[in-house]
């Protein structure tokens, strides 16, 4: 079982920015993808952004694709979140996640722990 870990959560002011880590235990599984959840307070888990292993394609839920971006580092096993123009709606617990190759949305194979993300007014 890959093991995920999350890091770069916090606090920022709305307009800011952050960058979301996510490292693998180990290389994904070509057949495989990694991708961003998150969960705000009273809400359920929201898929936000994956990404396939095996050939780097992208895709996006529309309520983030204009401003967030999903990258990776093969060497380090390790994507990234990258978040612009941040507002307090965005305020959640994100997730890193891994799940077979195109379904990562609606099936995950392995969570990471979380980690807080908090925009200010």
């Amino acid at each position: 079982q890959v093991q995920l870990v999350e890091s770069g959560g916090g606090l920022v002011q709305a307009g800011g920015s952050l960058r979301l880590s996510c490292a693998a235990s180990r290389r994904p599984l070509s057949t495989y993808a990694m991708g961003w959840f998150r969960q705000a307070p009273g809400k359920g888990r929201e898929f936000l952004a994956g990404m396939n292993w095996s050939d780097g394609g992208t895709y996006y839920a529309d309520s983030v694709k204009d401003r967030f971006t999903i990258s990776r580092d093969n060497a380090k096993n390790t994507v990234y979140l990258q978040m612009n123009s941040l507002t307090p709606e965005d305020t959640a617990v994100y997730y890193c996640a891994t799940g077979p190759l195109g379904k990562i949305a609606t099936v995950v194979t392995a969570w990471g722990q979380g980690t807080q993300v908090s925009v200010s007014s």
